[in-house]
């Protein structure tokens, strides 16, 4: 066993790879100076194992990358790539330089797409897959299964239609064979410079379904925005803990004089948010998710265009019927089930005090 091991001096990264894979963890860290770290069902637990020194560390994160990847790295002080273990596992890998040297952080890809059902996903993100145009955005922290919600709906699409879809990610996570659609994967760094460059093209590639990795920037919402506008459905990723909070996002990155025009092309072209939470389960073994859903129904396009997103939060917990909570009552739901405990749950609501009572 790797943790059985007196020196990390004859460790390679396949060997903390293999160990954070078997051991069913999401992450592995690696920093000069500290012990290694797995993410195991949300928590940071220490490696048995001494302190990486400066050598160990940076030959293990160092010799992964290519010379490109070096030059890049050198320049810039980070590198984003994916990394494949045995020709079966493949990790997103980011390498970056901090106060006291190297680090990096492997997230662990899955390598089967697992189902709406295995994922307990909201029923209605089938049907929101499979929409002729739109703005479809998934949204929530850092390592809340966004990027597995995408890969399970693009899945679907595969499944259910016969389509052209572009993806364009940073790093490629899941692979998609084109079965009954045409599936293109693009990179940036291998494939395309930027979201928005490959997005730009992308107008001009005949696609039906666009998956923009994440909205990173005013160019790439803007032209997100417009790909819905003109008979596309874009689905995409953007990194807040509500669907009002997303809107306000795109309202405000856009400058004051357009924001009006922006509320406007918003409110005819957004579909759904679907914001995500990867909790603990009860049993400390895995992690379940909670939803909060709102889909776009006339109401809710109307708050948007006269700006009175603050009103969006009452619609979504009174329209049940159209496939819409809060993540309140996602929460209450899984409490109730007995997969997640009550303080958890509490921790994570939106008002944790009036939760408890």
């Amino acid at each position: 066993m790797l943790t059985e091991q007196k020196t990390t001096a004859d460790l390679s990264l396949d060997d903390l790879l293999q160990f954070t894979v078997d051991n069913d963890a999401s992450d592995l860290h690696l920093a000069e100076g500290t012990i290694p770290m797995i993410r195991l069902h949300g928590r940071l637990k220490k490696l048995d194992l001494p302190n990486f020194s400066r050598e160990e560390v940076r030959r293990v994160l160092i010799d992964v990358l290519d010379k490109q990847q070096r030059e890049h790295f050198e320049k810039y002080g980070e590198i984003d790539f994916s990394y494949e273990l045995n020709d079966k596992t493949r990790f997103r890998v980011n390498i970056y330089k901090q106060m006291r040297g190297y680090s990096g952080a492997f997230r662990v890809i899955p390598h089967e797409i697992r189902s709406f059902e295995e994922l307990r996903l909201p029923e209605i993100l089938k049907p929101l897959s499979l929409k002729e145009k739109g703005l479809v955005i998934l949204t929530g922290p850092t390592g809340s299964g966004k990027t597995t919600t995408l890969a399970t709906m693009t899945d679907w699409i595969n499944e259910h239609k016969e389509c052209h879809v572009i993806t364009i990610e940073d790093p490629v996570e899941y692979f998609h064979e084109s079965r009954n659609c045409l599936i293109n994967q693009r990179e940036l760094g291998n494939c395309t410079t930027s979201f928005a460059n490959a997005l730009r093209a992308a107008l001009r590639e005949d696609p039906d379904v666009i998956l923009v990795g994440e909205m990173r920037d005013l160019e790439t919402i803007s032209l997100a925005l417009t790909a819905a506008e003109t008979g596309h459905l874009v689905l995409s990723t953007l990194h807040t803990s509500s669907a009002a909070k997303t809107i306000d996002r795109i309202i405000d990155i856009f400058p004051s004089e357009q924001k009006t025009q922006v509320r406007s092309m918003l409110s005819e072209s957004l579909e759904a948010v679907i914001t995500q939470a990867l909790l603990p389960t009860k049993d400390g073994r895995s992690r379940v998710v909670a939803t909060e859903t709102m889909i776009a129904n006339t109401a809710v396009r109307n708050l948007i265009r006269e700006d009175k997103i603050y009103q969006i939060p009452s619609i979504i917990q009174s329209s049940a019927k159209l496939g819409m909570q809060t993540m309140d009552q996602s929460l209450m739901n899984l409490v109730s089930e007995g997969l997640i405990d009550r303080t958890v749950a509490a921790q994570r609501a939106d008002n944790p005090k009036l939760f408890m009572e």
